[in-house]
């Protein structure tokens, strides 16, 4: 069970929402239940992911939400960045900017790079927070050093266009690279036009 509850840990919590379909079975549900009722804060953030990604459980938001929110107000950074989610789209809550900003800042505290890169994407839109380009600059940077690749490429963008930022070619190029060699497509383009 260790084993399976890491990689269901890694997999469902740790990026958020997952793209790859789980193979979990409605036994493996009811263990990571049993700990979740029990109040363990990983398993709390498994059981939400089951329930908003239909793993070994029918698709339930209001549930997947009720367990993030458990584990979130635990200190649980993938929770309180899920629960981030789940408040920005309006899947499972009705959807608030405001809620997403307090969720995603309370992970991204944590140091968790996701939500420092959502806090920057909501720092450029006035999503939930003022518009505020250098708080933008300022949260892609924090999830670009984690080698976060969407946040690579943006704080590239603001060095390339001088948002938030003095403008920087050099600066824009060295984080396309960054985000390039970690195969993100955009920064690839965007360093075909220096070459």
């Amino acid at each position: 069970m260790f084993k399976k509850y890491f990689w269901l840990t890694a997999l469902l919590c740790g990026i958020g929402v997952c793209s790859a379909q789980a193979e979990i079975s409605k036994a493996e549900v009811a263990q990571i239940r049993v700990l979740a009722e029990r109040g363990d804060a990983a398993a709390q953030c498994i059981l939400g992911a089951c329930y908003a990604n239909s793993y070994g459980v029918e698709e339930d938001r209001a549930a997947a939400v009720n367990w993030y929110r458990k584990a979130a107000e635990q200190g649980y950074a993938e929770a309180q960045y899920n629960l981030g989610l789940c408040y920005y789209n309006g899947n499972g809550v009705e959807q608030s900017y405001a809620e997403a900003v307090k969720w995603y800042r309370q992970a991204a505290e944590q140091g968790y790079a996701a939500a420092q890169y959502n806090l920057g994407r909501c720092s450029r839109f006035g999503h939930g927070v003022i518009k505020n380009l250098i708080a933008e600059v300022n949260w892609y940077r924090k999830a670009a050093v984690q080698r976060h690749a969407e946040a690579q490429y943006n704080l590239g963008v603001c060095y390339d266009k001088g948002d938030g930022v003095e403008q920087s070619y050099a600066a824009a190029v060295n984080w396309y690279r960054k985000a390039a060699e970690q195969g993100f497509e955009p920064a690839k383009q965007a360093l075909n036009r220096w070459w």
